[in-house]
C-alpha cells in the first residue's frame, strides 16, 4: 500500500482547486501548454537523435512537423484521453499520409488492437504501427509472457489478414483494401 502514500494529500490539494475535475487539473498542470512548433528546432539543436512528433491527426499539423524538421510522424490521439470526441487515428491517416507525400515516415498509434487493424494502417500509408493497451494488458495478466502470446497473436492474425485478402508482401499493401462504411451504403 505504500503506493498510495500521500494520495489523501494529493486529493485534498486537488479538491481544494475545484477548476475542474482531477484529470483535468493534472493534465494542465503537468503538460507544458506554451510549446509550440519552434521548439522542435531547440531540440534538434540539443541531440544528434532522430527527432518525431507524436499526435499529429491533421494535414496542417502534418505540414507545420515536416517544415519543423522532424524525422518522422506518430498518427495518434494518445487513446483518445486528452480530448473527448478527437478523430479515430485510422480516420486521421490517410490525410496524414497524402499530405506527408513520403517526405517522412508516418507511424500509427491507437486503436490498434487485432492483425486486422495492423493491415489497414499499413495499408493506409504507415509504415508501422506502435501497441499500447494490448501489450499493457498482456504484460499486466501473464508479464513477459504475455507480451510474447500478444505479440504472436497479432502476428498470426495479420498472416491471415493478408492472406485472406490475397496479399503476399506488406510493402505492396493498397489503400483499396480499406473501404469505409460511407462507401459501402453507396453501393
Amino acid at each position: 500500500m505504500e503506493n498510495f502514500d500521500g494520495i489523501s494529500a494529493l486529493s485534498t490539494e486537488l479538491n481544494a482547486k475545484k477548476k475542474g475535475s482531477g484529470l483535468s487539473i493534472f493534465t494542465h498542470e503537468f503538460f507544458d501548454q506554451s510549446v509550440t512548433w519552434a521548439d522542435i528546432a531547440w531540440l534538434k539543436s540539443i541531440t544528434s537523435l532522430p527527432v518525431v512528433v507524436k499526435g499529429v491527426l491533421t494535414a496542417e499539423d502534418a505540414e507545420h512537423a515536416i517544415s519543423a524538421g522532424v524525422a518522422a510522424i506518430i498518427v495518434s490521439n494518445h487513446g483518445a484521453r486528452q480530448l473527448d470526441g478527437v478523430s479515430s487515428t485510422i480516420m486521421a491517416l490517410s490525410e496524414v499520409v497524402r499530405q506527408v507525400g513520403g517526405r517522412v515516415e508516418v507511424y500509427v498509434d491507437g486503436g490498434v488492437r487485432t492483425g486486422t487493424d495492423i493491415l489497414k494502417a499499413l495499408a493506409l500509408g504507415a509504415r508501422a504501427v506502435f501497441l499500447g493497451r494490448p501489450v499493457l494488458y498482456a504484460l499486466a495478466v501473464s508479464g513477459e509472457q504475455g507480451v510474447r502470446d500478444i505479440l504472436t497473436m497479432l502476428a498470426k492474425e495479420l498472416k491471415l489478414a493478408m492472406q485472406l485478402s490475397g496479399q503476399t508482401d506488406v510493402n505492396d499493401l493498397s489503400k483499396d483494401l480499406v473501404v469505409h462504411e460511407s462507401r459501402i451504403a453507396r453501393l
